[in-house]
């Protein structure tokens, strides 16, 4: 793909229902950045108001740093700035920062994937832009860069000679995903499952189902919705798909036949999958990298969609091998020396009781050697409303389930899970992620598997940094199982 994202002429065309004032054109810009940390020379500085700064402090230092331009808002001060440099100045930056975003659309000729659903969005995303790559250029979000922000922020950043484009969506409130996927307009729309994260927010499952279906409402006109077929929303999803008059494809994971890309053959190991399923009438073979049901329901949406795009699908199959977990997401480590080696499965960034559930059945699939043991470090799942207690508790079926040897829980909502679990799984309960660390410590030992999960609110990362911080002395290594 070419150097150079925007030449200034089209910026401030994209802009010029926003600009206060045009400055010259001469410029071009080879990326976006909100973050100076983050910013290279080249780039166009978009100066956002923050809860904790405003990016209208940092212009300066991103002048310093390389920035060809800087995007702000009418009230900035620009007495520290040199006169020669670029000031895009607007009303409302986030505004022109969509402007923006919607002019990267306009030119765009790549094939547009979006994806939202309860769990596996960024997952899904990372597994699709890598199976297209073996097709041809492809931008995709960073990171969970799938809100108000980050949407626009990554459709800014699509290069104009991009051939694929991949985006995720999420929501906390009904509306939001309307919102993005009008910038979006994508091509093709995957759910990947509809689940109760953030259901404090709505006043029923069916609420929360219909939000996540606001991104059928904007798929471009001739566009595709793949959809989860084994889904109690299924028949809402494909409902408002056909009152938007978009074309559906399904996937089952339980391998019903009348999906159009289902399971026919899966079989779950430690640290991997192997597949046979049928995509949209043809066989496929394929191995997946990251353990779980659910990477196998994922990779079925996956290949749906390259299918769909006319990529390469024999390599995108492929390239599935090469999927592992992503930091917080399923990432595993080998921790430890000869003395006490330990496989930590890193699963802290964020939680639902579905993507719960998973987690501890992959938990279930590390085999048991020597001594060690199976050990879940569990924090509270944030956003459930009035069936919190309830929710946390019920997990104690799925401990069960999945043999896991020991609990040890954190927050006041995990103390139901810690209420209901019998005395054979039970470790002790931590009131803070700093006291599940500690208790962790006292309580590993040689070939143990750990997984830590928790809503970003109970700070699990900072126990599977601390965990890593422990053994750092000792070899570490991603991956190595």
């Amino acid at each position: 793909m070419s150097d150079v994202l925007w030449h200034g002429s089209d910026v401030i065309a994209a802009l010029a229902a926003h600009l206060i004032a045009t400055p010259h054109s001469d410029w071009q810009a080879q990326g976006l950045a909100i973050d100076t940390r983050e910013l290279k020379a080249g780039d166009i500085f978009i100066a956002l108001p923050g809860e904790r700064a405003h990016g209208h402090d940092y212009v300066a230092q991103a002048f310093d740093e390389g920035a060809v331009a800087a995007l702000v808002g009418a009230d900035f001060n620009a007495d520290d700035i040199a006169e020669a440099a670029v000031l895009l100045r607007v009303d409302n930056v986030l505004a022109a920062l969509e402007a923006l975003a919607r002019a990267a659309r306009q030119r765009s000729q790549a094939h547009i994937i979006a994806i939202t659903g309860s769990v596996g969005k960024t997952g899904t995303k990372a597994s699709l832009a890598a199976a297209l790559m073996k097709s041809g250029s492809v931008h995709a979000a960073e990171r969970s860069f799938n809100n108000h922000i980050g949407v626009p922020l990554t459709l800014a950043r699509l290069p104009a000679d991009a051939e694929f484009g991949v985006f995720e969506l999420g929501m906390n409130h009904a509306g939001e995903i309307k919102a993005l996927v009008d910038m979006v307009r994508p091509h093709c729309a995957i759910i990947t499952t509809i689940a109760a994260a953030h259901i404090e927010n709505f006043d029923s499952m069916a609420d929360l189902a219909a939000a996540k279906a606001e991104i059928l409402t904007g798929i471009e006109k001739g566009g595709t919705a793949i959809l989860p077929f084994d889904n109690d929303y299924f028949d809402l999803l494909a409902a408002t798909a056909k009152t938007h008059q978009v074309n559906m494809l399904s996937f089952s994971v339980e391998g019903r036949a009348d999906a159009d890309s289902h399971v026919e053959r899966a079989k779950l190991h430690e640290a991997c999958s192997c597949v046979t399923a049928n995509i949209c009438a043809q066989a496929v073979t394929y191995k997946i990298g990251a353990p779980g049901i659910h990477q196998v329901a994922n990779s079925l949406a996956v290949l749906t969609a390259v299918h769909l795009a006319g990529a390469d699908l024999a390599l995108a199959a492929l390239s599935l091998a090469d999927q592992d977990g992503l930091d917080g997401r399923g990432a595993r480590y080998r921790l430890g020396g000869d003395e006490v080696s330990v496989t930590l499965i890193d699963e802290s960034y964020n939680a639902n009781p579905t993507s719960m559930a998973a987690a501890l059945d992959t938990l279930g699939l590390s085999p048991r050697k020597g001594q060690g043991r199976r050990i879940a470090v569990l924090g509270d799942m944030a956003e459930l409303g009035e069936g919190a207690a309830h929710l946390h508790g019920d997990l104690a079926a799925k401990v069960d389930a999945a043999d896991i040897d020991l609990v040890i829980t954190c927050g006041a909502l995990m103390q139901n899970l810690h209420d209901a679990l019998p005395a054979g799984r039970l470790g002790m309960h931590a009131d803070n992620h700093r006291d599940a660390l500690s208790i962790l410590r006292r309580e590993l030992h040689g070939d143990d598997v750990v997984m830590v999960k928790g809503s970003n609110a109970s700070r699990m990362g900072l126990v599977v940094d601390g965990l890593i911080d422990m053994l750092s002395e000792t070899q570490q290594q991603k991956g190595a199982l």
